[in-house]
């Protein structure tokens, strides 16, 4: 495709950012809108095949149902000729599985702070219904400004058509980040996702991953077996509360973790005050909170997307937002408890004469 191509009239392609793989990544201009984008379109080869088609497909409704500070915002979809494209959010940075190939290893306070911002994103697609399935660095992108946004929803599924029970021949996922459900053809839950945040986490902390192996089958089975070495062994910077943390997160059993990325992203901000310059702005949701969003009840059929190291979109980065935090529960007060109980207590003082004078009486 050459450059400075218009696509549908209105997406004036500049550079190819990257490619993944069922799509290659464009830096454009909305020329209605007058906005720098990120167009994502689907490989010649894929284009013609239905099934790739309704994952791209997919992937745009799923994203777009969500709208969050640390998720990549969707704006468009469409055809042009026998292109199929999605126009996402441009973010002005590089994935994190970049920045980790170039730093090897991350201080404890920027793991932290990035690894919030992921679990808040996260945590908001599992309160608005999806697993994304396919949590890893690769899909997370950060911004200059250490926005950290979570992107790629093209295998996500809705939770109300997930079967506890059900199981499948294909895995889904990125074998050295998916978990030991999904290595086993099982049902993803939210658990899932909070594992393959855990794996992240690791791998920031040690700059290793925690399993290595040349084959899938292999990855797959040590996730679903083989313990981690603990990663204070190979970081002793590493607090050990946090490395307690890490290694719940890789438990093989889903209910031995926390139950979502918010639980998750909590137990992270408990490590003291965090440097925004180093961690960008951090939004988490107040527990009372609750998104309801419809999502896409369909399942898409394609064939496993196997793991590759793409460079993905960078992104206009959205005005920094501050640290939210909870506030606590404030009740008003019980008036009526409070007239019970001096009720009660007058009571009381009131029987004290009663019984003196039943005591004088029989005892002039």
């Amino acid at each position: 495709m050459e450059e400075q191509t218009l696509l549908n009239n209105r997406y004036k392609l500049i550079e190819p950012l990257g490619s993944g793989g069922m799509a290659v990544i464009h830096r454009a201009i909305d020329t209605m809108l007058e906005r720098t984008v990120a167009v994502k379109i689907l490989r010649e080869d894929y284009s013609s095949d239905t099934n790739f088609r309704e994952q791209f497909k997919q992937e745009a409704k799923a994203a777009a149902n969500l709208s969050h500070p640390n998720i990549v915002t969707v704006y468009d979809f469409g055809f042009d000729d026998d292109q199929v494209f999605i126009v996402i959010e441009y973010v002005d940075g590089t994935d994190l599985k970049s920045l980790i190939r170039e730093k090897g290893r991350f201080s404890v306070e920027e793991t932290v702070g990035l690894m919030v911002q992921a679990c808040a994103g996260v945590g908001y697609a599992h309160r608005a219904g999806l697993v994304h399935c396919d949590i890893k660095p690769h899909n997370m992108l950060v911004s200059r400004e250490f926005r950290l946004k979570v992107t790629d929803f093209g295998i996500a599924r809705a939770l109300a058509t997930i079967h506890p029970e059900e199981k499948s021949e294909v895995v889904w996922g990125s074998p050295h980040y998916f978990s030991p459900e999904q290595a086993g053809g099982g049902a993803p839950s939210p658990a899932s996702d909070v594992y393959s945040l855990g794996i992240i986490l690791y791998e920031m902390l040690t700059g290793k991953l925690p399993f290595e192996a040349s084959e899938a089958t292999d990855l797959a089975k040590m996730h679903q077996v083989e313990q981690p070495i603990p990663p204070r062994r190979l970081n002793p910077a590493i607090p050990k509360a946090l490395e307690d943390i890490t290694l719940k997160v890789l438990s093989k059993e889903p209910a031995a973790r926390y139950r979502t990325a918010d639980q998750l992203g909590r137990v992270l901000m408990s490590f003291g005050s965090l440097n925004k310059d180093k961690t960008g702005p951090i939004v988490l949701p107040k527990p009372a909170n609750s998104v309801k969003v419809s999502p896409n009840p369909s399942k898409p059929k394609p064939s496993p997307i196997p793991e590759t190291p793409s460079s993905q979109p960078q992104t206009v980065s959205e005005p920094a937002q501050p640290l939210e935090e909870e506030s606590e529960d404030t009740r008003p007060m019980d008036w009526v408890t409070w007239m019970l109980g001096l009720l009660a207590f007058t009571a009381v003082l009131g029987l004290i004469p009663f019984w003196l004078f039943i005591y004088f009486t029989l005892n002039p």
